[in-house]
């Protein structure tokens, strides 16, 4: 049977993240992939120009259209704009039968914000306690925790406080820390470490979506989620080195990286 994901994100028109980075990386990683999209963005390597979130009902029907004829192995969300949308998904996901991983996107590579103070509560109350994973950086760990995410100590720390309040799995991603790239994750019993060289590069755009989409992926074709993470974490290390080298700021990885 062939596996499938489903991608519930932001669209981005110039490819390096949202639905469209998400449907590349499950492509790339042989998986089928479907989209319900929540948010539309006028945005390119420079900059977020504008952001417009899209009626709770319709992301819902999206979804539901999806799961009633295609039903998705595994299923991750990315933007979400606003607490309406975030409690829309989080009602249901409470019956979702596949694991669902939520990258809590809360701003821009550029610096725009692409969910609102409410709907951190949310992310928090209603969603996390519904997810098998979430993949914070090191501004939404502090976010999340509730705590400085600077170390990391503090890292593993903000992933405790993080399955503490929600019963998730965490993945704390370090890639704002000196030094080598290492995420810590913690599954409520045992922290696991994923490291790899630093690659000194502006073209970093859609990072966070390559990879928890990489993530989903494994977890639709049945793997472990330690060995997903690291599986992701090797595919999108060799999608920043061999990026295409596109815009004219914070470029497009590339999600034509092999996967191994």
């Amino acid at each position: 049977m062939k596996r499938v994901a489903l991608t519930i994100a932001g669209s981005d028109p110039s490819g390096g993240a949202g639905i469209q980075a998400d449907l590349k990386v499950f492509h790339q990683f042989g998986v089928y992939g479907e989209a319900a999209i929540t948010l539309l963005t006028v945005q390119n390597s420079l900059t977020v120009a504008r952001v417009e979130t899209l009626d709770p009902d319709l992301v819902t029907q999206q979804i539901l259209a999806v799961i009633e004829d295609i039903p998705p192995h595994a299923a991750k969300t990315g933007a979400l704009g606003n607490a309406g949308i975030v409690r829309a998904v989080a009602a249901l996901a409470r019956e979702f039968r596949f694991p669902l991983v939520v990258d809590p996107v809360m701003i821009s590579k550029h610096g725009a914000p692409l969910v609102d103070a409410s709907a951190r509560e949310a992310l928090l109350g209603e969603l996390l306690p519904n997810a098998a994973l979430v993949t914070p950086n090191l501004p939404e760990a502090a976010a999340l925790a509730g705590i400085e995410v600077s170390t990391v100590e503090h890292m593993k720390e903000s992933a405790r406080r993080i399955h503490g309040l929600t019963g998730a799995k965490v993945l704390v991603k370090g890639g704002h820390l000196e030094g080598a790239a290492l995420d810590v994750l913690y599954d409520g019993a045992a922290f696991h470490e994923y490291v790899c060289e630093r690659l000194g590069t502006p073209h970093t755009h859609g990072t966070g979506c390559t990879y928890s989409a990489a993530i989903t992926a494994c977890l639709a074709l049945g793997m472990a989620l330690p060995d997903a993470a690291g599986r992701a974490k090797r595919y999108v290390t060799s999608a920043i080195r061999t990026n295409p080298g596109l815009g004219n700021g914070c470029g497009p990885v590339n999600h034509h990286a092999e996967v191994v």
